[in-house]
């Protein structure tokens, strides 16, 4: 590649250029192109199937990392592919290859790449498939040529064409660069001859492992300055490593004009923030600036997965963005990187050229002499000819050539574009040639080539043609004259001018020049060196520290040069390092080990390298004497003292972790083996944890040195208040400076009783300068004397302290109310038990209803008394006194409030006491309420009596009654008594009323009388299985005896239950049958006297169905039936009966006609056709009876010649405003008895009914029911009390008219 890139720069260089070297120098000089990665490229190769092929790449770099394609995908090691990387050396091996194995293959290395195929034939005969299987595959007879490919994908599709390469075994003698035959026509494997040199390949332009020169052109592309070398690439592919990335991006192909998208992957589990993702192309350009039209970078995060997801897309891609490129992704000190590279591929196939045949050589104009065999220009005509032929063009011929030699060289860009010129590169190379031709050299009949290579230690011979053979000739070697030497040999031949250099060295590898007269020309000797190897390995060493160390290795050429390298960095001469060569020995010398020289140390050469680790240990190192723990006094020495067995060892002393450095009061010293450490006047601040760690060991020693001092309390601040005084409810912190070392362990005592630190509200503090006695919210109970006490194990100190607490004084007791009035009070406490250390100074008073939350302040004055007289209250209403006391800290708490007590007065005397009834032994009396029973209400009644002739009052009631009639009982028959009442309240009982004559205590008959309820003196009809419970007051003295007969005959009281009283009997059935009716006689007896009174009841049942039910006639669609009554009406008339009729073919039974009187009717308006049959069932007040009696024959409707028209009748009008029928009766109720108010109206359309109380329309109140049936109305009362008497009405409303029906209710209470 060097020799092709100095064949072209020696057209711009070469003397007899002329206006070429003009043309050149105005040319913008191209981007300086990395260099490839492959030293060996892999070939095409055919191979017969079923057998292996084996491609082989080398690399520049040992240990590269390789990778390899198969149609751009990335091939992993199998049975079918196996990899095989040694040194610089990289293998891949396809097994059993078949047709499907046919297809494009890469390999990549850093930002190179190259593509190779594999072409797989059938075997033409079965008889040789065992000879080509026995046969290897890798090295067939005639092997194609690999596939030139550009290394960013975008290869110069007009230039790609085989190229046969040098072989292995090709001599490497130096010579003029070869001219004439092709190489094409030498197979790849046959051995060229020791003359020949390497085949010059393409320029710049058509080199593989280079970008395309329309991309190194295109200076205003967004990444046109992202490429980076391949060696600085490989530093930053470290894949083996990943300590973020879950998902790496991968290598990628793109056509030009489509999208593509790398993606990389980082999990957050252990991250706590977003981590920062960069994407970069090459080494330093920062995509992120570039972002927009066809570039974007996108961000997101799944909250389930927890994985951060980077995403660079590049759209519509151009052939300039191939390269590599690096994504880097770095959170805090973590930091990952990961490299991959893009090929760009163009979309359009175009033709084939042979570049061989097209790299033809120009015969030189003198042929003959050593080395001018294959002398020569390159000639590019070839070439541009068929890129000329690449498409033919219907436009008019243009003389490109005359264009560009007349025009200015900034107008060259413009003139090939116009003209559709791609390879403007190659046609300005070709006009070099053109213009230097036109212009011959004065001096030189033919000038020197470009250049020349030579192996080291062989000879190269300059040859130049003089036009003037009288000019006089020098040589240069890098500007400086060559004389002739051994060395360096002038010749003449002829016109013929020569230099011959002999055992060429590196030294000779320079720029030679020879002038002729005022003209010159210039070439380059390139000096081969043979590659150097490693014959003898460096080998690993373990050392100790401070020992001498010597790595040595061996090479196959005396005097070589060698590198070394520690930890992949090379070393230099240093008092450090020192290097030794003796012949094919080189060593590396380090005088004096220490453990930083730890690490992997590697030699290279030219043809190798090889490595080995050594590591340093440190001497095996014993302690004679240790350090030892001390405790001293405050202001004495403290001195630390240790010994080691080696000593040459330094160290370092430490506290706590810190590095000691000696002072004025702390000494180090170091003697021998002993190492000291002095602190003069131990200090608080010197107390810690000392350490002596020797110098390049892990170990260390340690010891604990601990300042002690007497505890001491400082109490000057508290001298001049021997008593601290502190507010309730406040809190106290009172803090005692305290000094000792070790800090002393502190108490504090109220008494006898210890007061933690982990107490709630009191508790004792301590810290390293003082300790706090915390109180918080002071209370009484925290007053006393405390004491501290201090002590460690230098000493002892204590304190005795007062504390007293003031406060405001505890509530007083609640307050007692000794007496009441209209509107007043007095009330009277006792002082609080706790006065909160303070004198009491006096009370505030405050009072409230007892039903409110609101208190008032009574006296506005302290009242010094403990008693008060509350005035200006209202009668009838409960109310609580309570009291503050106050002291000079505050005002109490309030007491407890006082029992509720009601100002008021005893109500007026009860009014129209009489004698209700007397007996032998007992007398009963009756009165009314009070005229004026006040606002405190009326507890009861108390009744007292007094016999005639003493003035003792006895009470007859032990606890108050609330009714106003009462039997005074156990009284002596015969006697005359005085009897009175009083009505009692919460304020005392009222004035007595009195009989004014005395009742004789003497029984008086009174004659029987039963009042049957009106309910009753009708029939009482109940239905089966209802209950029974009917209620008959009666009257009589003394008590009556009551009897019941049925029929005549007594009772059954297994069915009927009787309970009597002295004033009501009841007859109660549970459960009602058929056989209860009958009429019941009640008899009430007293003495000889009776009142008798009869009850009828009737209990009733649904009826049974009728009996028969016979069709009388049938006549065009009517039908006539008949049936007698039932058999068993249920106790009850029967009130209607209900026809239905059913189609014999569905028997669906259909209602014709209900409530119908008659036991025969006529059934008209029968479906013609159909065949009916009909039943009939029975009704009585309890409803239709349970079955139905149904005709066993059926009726036919027959279908007749003669229609009946049945006669028009005119329709009645039913309409009929309301009106009632029956009205409201005036109604007197008992209190907590249910009432009812009935009425009935009639009218049609059926009226709305509403009930009104004093003209307001009762609703939505759930004492009221209201039921309407079959134009009955009924008002319910539940339960009434005296407030629901009054004026209540019924009104009727329908759209004809309204009436309205009302009448009094009174409610009275049971005496």
């Amino acid at each position: 590649l060097s020799v092709a890139r100095h064949v072209l720069k020696g057209f711009s260089s070469s003397s007899g250029a002329g206006t070429a070297g003009k043309l050149g120098a105005d040319m913008p000089e191209p981007a300086k192109k990395a260099a490839s990665a492959f030293t060996k490229k892999p070939k095409t190769l055919e191979v017969t199937a079923g057998s292996a092929a084996e491609f082989v790449a080398e690399t520049g770099k040992a240990d590269a990392k390789v990778k390899w394609q198969s149609d751009g995908k990335d091939i992993q090691a199998s049975d079918k592919y196996a990899i095989k990387s040694e040194g610089v050396q990289h293998v891949l091996t396809v097994n059993n290859a078949t047709k499907e194995d046919e297809v494009v293959y890469a390999v990549i290395c850093g930002t190179s790449k190259v593509k190779f195929e594999l072409k797989v034939k059938q075997e033409e005969r079965k008889e040789a498939a065992g000879s080509q299987a026995n046969a290897p595959a890798a090295a067939p007879a005639e092997p194609a040529a690999p596939a030139e490919q550009k290394e960013d994908g975008s290869a110069n599709s007009a230039e790609r064409g085989p190229v046969a390469e040098k072989g292995e075994e090709q001599s490497t003698k130096a010579t003029p660069l070869p001219k004439g035959e092709r190489e094409a026509e030498v197979p790849a494997t046959v051995p060229r001859p020791a003359e020949e040199l390497p085949t010059i390949q393409l320029p710049n332009d058509t080199q593989d492992e280079k970008p395309s020169d329309s991309a190194m052109a295109r200076k205003d592309s967004v990444w046109s300055c992202g490429e980076t070398a391949t060696e600085e690439m490989a530093k930053l592919d470290d894949s083996n490593r990943s300590t973020l990335f879950i998902e790496k991006p991968q290598s990628g192909t793109v056509t030009v004009g489509t999208d593509i998208t790398f993606v990389a992957k980082v999990e957050a589990k252990d991250l706590l923030r977003k981590p920062n993702a960069k994407w970069f192309k090459g080494k330093w350009l920062d995509l992120a600036s570039k972002a927009g039209k066809h570039l974007q970078l996108k961000e997101s995060f799944d909250r389930i997965t927890r994985i951060h997801t980077f995403e660079m897309q590049i759209i519509k891609a151009k052939d300039n963005y191939a390269g590599n490129y690096r994504c880097e992704v770095t959170w805090k000190d973590k930091f990952d990187s990961c490299t991959f590279d893009l090929e760009v591929i163009e979309a359009p196939e175009v033709q084939q050229i042979d570049i061989r045949a097209a790299f033809k050589r120009r015969a030189a104009p003198v042929s003959g002499g050593d080395g001018q065999d294959d002398a020569g220009e390159l000639d590019f005509s070839g070439l541009l000819k068929h890129r000329e032929m690449k498409e033919e063009s219907t436009e008019p011929d243009f003389d490109v050539w005359e264009l560009l030699k007349n025009a200015q060289p900034s107008q060259y860009e413009k003139i090939a574009f116009e003209h559709g010129i791609t390879d403007l590169r190659g046609l300005l190379k070709r006009l070099k040639r053109i213009k230097r031709e036109e212009k011959k050299s004065a001096a030189f009949a033919k000038i020197l080539e470009p250049a020349y290579q030579a192996e080291k230690g062989d000879k190269i011979r300059f040859v130049v043609d003089l036009a003037d053979p009288t000019v006089d000739l020098k040589w240069y070697r890098n500007g400086q004259e060559l004389r002739p030497s051994p060395k360096y040999i002038f010749e003449h031949k002829g016109t013929l001018r020569m230099l011959t250099i002999k055992n060429c060295t590196m030294a000779d590898d320079a720029a030679y020049q020879v002038s002729a007269g005022d003209e010159k020309c210039t070439t380059e000797l390139f000096v081969k060196e043979p590659a150097v190897l490693i014959t003898r390995a460096l080998e690993d060493r373990n050392e100790l520290v401070g020992e001498r160390v010597e790595l040595e290795c061996e090479v196959s050429e005396e005097n070589a040069q060698v590198k070394w390298y520690k930890n992949g960095i090379e070393l230099g001469a240093s008092p450090k390092h020192r290097f030794r060569t003796e012949g094919k020995k080189h060593c590396l010398i380090i005088p004096e080990a220490s453990k930083t020289d730890s690490g992997t140390y590697s030699v290279k050469t030219t043809g190798g390298q090889s490595q080995a680790v050594m590591k340093v240990d440190m001497k095996p190192l014993k302690i004679l004497q240790n350090l030892t723990d001390q405790v001293v006094r405050a202001g004495q020495q403290a001195v630390l003292e240790c010994e080691l067995s080696e000593a040459n060892v330094g160290g370092k002393w430490y506290k706590n972790g810190q590095m000691i450095y000696a002072s004025e009061r702390v000494k180090i010293t170091h003697r021998k083996k002993v190492h000291k450490l002095v602190v003069e006047k131990m200090a608080l601040d010197d107390d810690g944890e000392y350490t002596f760690v020797p110098d390049g060991y892990s170990m260390q020693l340690g010891a604990k040195v601990r300042m002690i001092d007497s505890p001491k309390l400082h109490l000057d601040h508290l001298s001049k208040t021997p008593e601290i005084v502190v507010v309730a409810g406040n809190k106290l912190r009172l803090d005692i400076p305290v000094t000792g070392e070790p800090m002393p362990k502190i108490v504090w005592m109220k008494g006898e009783k210890v007061i933690m630190d982990t107490g709630g509200r009191v508790k004792a503090e301590s810290f390293p300068d003082h300790t706090s006695l915390v109180i918080e919210m002071a209370e009484k109970d925290d007053s006393g004397p405390y004491k501290i006490v201090v002590q460690n194990e230098a000493g002892e100190d204590s304190a005795q302290l007062k504390i007293k607490v003031v406060d405001v004084p505890d509530p007083p007791a609640p307050p007692i109310v000794t007496e009441v009035g209209g509107d007043w009070c007095s009330m009277m406490w006792n002082p609080p038990d706790y006065d909160g250390s303070s004198p009491i100074l006096g009370y505030v008073i405050e009072r409230k209803k007892k039903q409110s939350s609101r208190w008032m302040r009574l006296n506005f004055d302290v009242c010094k008394e403990m008693t008060f007289e509350p005035k200006n209250m209202i009668e009838g209403i409960p109310y609580e006194v309570r009291v503050f006391a106050i002291n000079a800290i505050g005002m109490s708490k309030p007491s407890e409030p006082s029992k509720a007590f009601v100002p008021l007065a005893p109500t007026s005397e009860p009014t129209l006491l009489s004698c209700d009834g007397v007996t032998d032994t007992s007398v009963s009396l009756k009165w009314r309420p009070p005229e004026r029973i006040g606002a405190a209400g009326l507890n009861g009644y108390r009744i007292e009596y007094c016999l005639e002739g003493s003035n003792e009052w006895i009470v007859s009631n032990s606890e108050l009654t609330d009714k106003t009639k009462y039997t005074i009982n156990g009284l002596p028959t015969g006697e005359k008594i005085y009897v009175r009442v009083k009505a009692v309240n919460v304020a005392g009982e009222s004035p007595p009323i009195s009989m004014t004559t005395a009742i004789l205590v003497k029984e008086v008959v009174e004659p029987p009388k039963i009042r049957i309820p009106r309910q009753l003196k009708q029939t009482y009809i109940r239905k089966v299985g209802e209950p029974l419970n009917l209620l008959i007051p009666f009257q009589g003295k003394p008590r009556p005896k009551v009897s019941w007969t049925k029929d005549g005959d007594p009772l059954d009281t297994n069915t009927v239950n009787i309970r009597n009283t002295d004033a009501d009997t009841v007859l109660f059935i549970r459960k009602t049958e058929r056989k209860h009716s009958g009429n019941y006689e009640l008899t009430v007896q007293v003495e000889k006297i009776q009142d008798k009174a009869t009850i009828v009841i009737q209990i009733v049942e649904k009826p049974g169905p009728p009996m028969t039910v016979k069709i009388v006639d049938t006549w065009d669609t009517n039908v006539a039936l008949e049936w007698s009554p039932p058999k068993d009406d249920g106790n009850a008339a029967i009130t209607g009966y209900t026809i239905q009729k059913a189609d014999k073919k569905t028997m669906d039974w259909y209602t014709v006609i209900e409530h119908y009187h008659r036991t025969n009717c006529v059934i008209t308006e029968l479906i013609i056709g159909n065949e009916y049959y009909f039943r009939v069932f029975s009704e009585n007040m309890c409803g239709l009876s349970d079955d139905a009696t149904v005709t066993k024959n059926s009726a036919l409707i027959q279908k007749e010649g003669l229609a009946l028209k049945p006669p028009k009748y005119n329709d009645f009008d039913f309409q009929e405003i309301p009106k009632f029928t029956h009205p409201l009766i005036n109604t007197v109720a008992v209190a907590g008895y249910n009432a009812t108010l009935n009425c009935s109206v009639r009218g049609n359309p059926k009226p709305k009914i509403s009930w009104m109380k004093n003209r307001m329309i009762i609703e939505n109140d759930p004492r009221y029911r209201m039921f309407s049936n079959q134009g009955v109305c009924t008002l319910e009362i539940r339960k009434p009390s005296p407030y629901d008497g009054g004026l209540y009405s019924c009104k009727a409303i329908n759209a004809l008219g309204e009436d309205e029906v009302e009448c009094k209710m009174e409610v009275r209470v049971s005496q």
